[in-house]
């Protein structure tokens, strides 16, 4: 934890909260295709890889787009690209309400809520948000992070119900008017920039020479961002597709939509919990810890299929994922210079994006090729755990031992 002088300033929670609601309102534009897939599929052939595609789209998108806004937000603030892509987000649900073939429903999820949309979201304002801490960095990244948890809290349920007494097109309508009224006004209160950091006698700026955790800079952020592609596909399998799985084994919409619920609820509810562990143990014990409850619970999904099973299991997926995802800013803040966290932090959440896009993807082809999701678990398995071998290695040649880290 830093000592000394701090950079932290009471706006700085604002920006917390405001970059919370801005992802969770955000998050909308590819949560209808995950709660609908059932129905949307079947307005385009009854096939479940074109939603599922429009997803992983929409994810690739955000995190190829969030490499060049973190750089140019890097410049000039996280107002102005996140003004642009909350309008884009609107912009691509009002295109998806209107699509006339999967090759607009897959356009329009690739750019507008992708590429242009959430990738001016996600990144950059997790990135902007560890330059506003020092000392509580964990708890406020963990914050803006579960927003992904928060949509689970509300979208599926709101979405169950609109896609049941509407339409998934007329949920799109709603959805894009809900979100300019909402995303406008937020992002207009991440206009001030982060303070100019303070330099403590224990801070590391790396420059090309530097060694991080025993490898070149460039060969460590290789190694997260294989090691973020890993879990992110085990991680991508339940969200994606329980609410399929769910009413596969024939219970109602509303039953899977309420484990999404739970599954990222709980998600929501832990990260913060892990965000106070990632600044008293370091991120990459965090990261290590999550990944092998999400790998254990996940196996779980290969033998439960009783509701209440599904539900045990997912509020225990949701508390132990919730800390993954954060922890790979914790890494990078730590061990990389201030000055390239903006694009080294996206590139690492763009890989993170190719998992959830590859696991989304890979769950509605493996389910179109073989009938089952326990397979697509069971792939997911293997992909959790590479994530545990890479990370394990990192974190034995991680500098400091686990005695300091608690001190």
């Amino acid at each position: 934890m830093t000592t000394g002088p701090s950079i932290e300033r009471p706006y700085g929670w604002v920006v917390v909260i405001a970059s919370l609601l801005l992802m969770t309102v955000g998050a909308g534009g590819y949560f209808i295709v995950i709660v609908g897939l059932t129905l949307v599929a079947e307005d385009f052939g009854g096939l479940r890889w074109i939603p599922s595609l429009a997803y992983s789209l929409a994810l690739l998108g955000m995190g190829f787009g969030g490499i060049f806004i973190g750089r140019w937000s890097e410049r000039v603030g996280v107002g102005k690209p996140a003004l642009i892509g909350a309008v884009m987000i609107a912009l691509g649900s009002w295109s998806n309400s209107v699509a006339s073939s999967h090759w607009a429903l897959l356009a329009s999820h690739a750019i507008f809520i992708g590429l242009i949309g959430n990738a001016a979201l996600f990144s950059p304002l997790i990135a902007n948000v560890a330059h506003w801490f020092d000392r509580r960095r964990g708890i406020a990244v963990s914050i803006v992070a579960s927003a992904q948890g928060l949509a689970g809290i509300i979208w599926p349920t709101a979405f169950r119900y609109l896609i049941e007494t509407t339409s998934w097109r007329e949920s799109y309508r709603l959805y894009a008017g809900f979100a300019v009224v909402t995303m406008v006004p937020l992002s207009l209160l991440l206009w001030p920039r982060a303070p100019a950091p303070i330099v403590h006698s224990e801070t590391r700026e790396v420059d090309a020479d530097d060694r991080v955790l025993g490898f070149t800079p460039g060969a460590a952020l290789v190694s997260l961002c294989v090691a973020i592609v890993g879990c992110c596909v085990a991680m991508a399998m339940p969200i994606v597709h329980v609410v399929a799985y769910v009413t596969d084994l024939g219970y109602p919409l509303a039953r899977g939509a309420e484990v999404l619920a739970i599954l990222l609820g709980f998600g929501f509810l832990s990260r913060i919990a892990w965000g106070a562990l990632g600044d008293r143990w370091g991120g990459l014990r965090v990261l290590l810890v999550g990944s092998m409850a999400q790998a254990a619970v996940l196996s779980a999904y290969l033998v439960v299929d009783s509701l209440i099973g599904i539900y045990i299991v997912s509020a225990f997926f949701g508390l132990a994922f919730g800390g993954i995802i954060p922890s790979y800013t914790l890494v990078v803040s730590r061990y990389f210079s201030r000055g390239s966290l903006g694009w080294r932090i996206a590139t690492v959440y763009f890989f993170g994006a190719i998992g959830m896009a590859t696991g989304g993807w890979l769950g509605g082809f493996l389910y179109d090729t073989t009938g089952s999701y326990r397979n697509a678990f069971a792939v997911g398995l293997v992909f959790n755990l590479l994530n545990l071998i890479i990370v394990a290695t990192l974190l034995k040649r991680e500098e400091r031992p686990l005695e300091v880290a608690l001190a």
